[in-house]
């Protein structure tokens, strides 16, 4: 049985306004967290829609460093199961989708690198 209600932590372009219509056809709403033992990299984007959905070919990605002092400030967003599918979509291959805990106590899903040696 799917759950009603995920919760996704965004640090990167799925904050974005133009990103989330694009995706999910409306503006979401979400309340700030934290993300400990990751830090923020980028990586270069090729596939054209997201290049086109998000305007930037440099986007921010996770990578899992295992110290409690990395912290990574995002936002969490509450949303359907349906919708994280789309979410899923939007993510090119250098991304995977993992289920943490943030700071806060939220457990969510969040994207980081799939390479970890990248």
């Amino acid at each position: 049985m799917k759950r009603e209600n995920e919760y996704l932590f965004s640090y990167g372009t799925l904050q974005q306004e133009e990103v989330q219509k694009a995706n999910f056809g409306r503006i979401l709403v979400g309340k700030p967290d934290i993300l400990q033992n990751y830090i923020v990299g980028e990586v270069r984007i090729t596939d054209e829609r997201v290049l086109m959905e998000s305007g930037k070919e440099i986007h921010p990605i996770l990578r899992y460093t295992g110290q409690n002092t990395d912290e990574v400030i995002g936002t969490v967003y509450e949303i359907s199961h349906k919708e994280l599918l789309q979410a899923d979509d939007y993510e090119v291959k250098d991304y995977k989708r993992t289920r943490v805990i943030l700071k806060s106590g939220q457990q969510c899903w969040i994207y980081s690198a799939a390479n970890t040696n990248a």
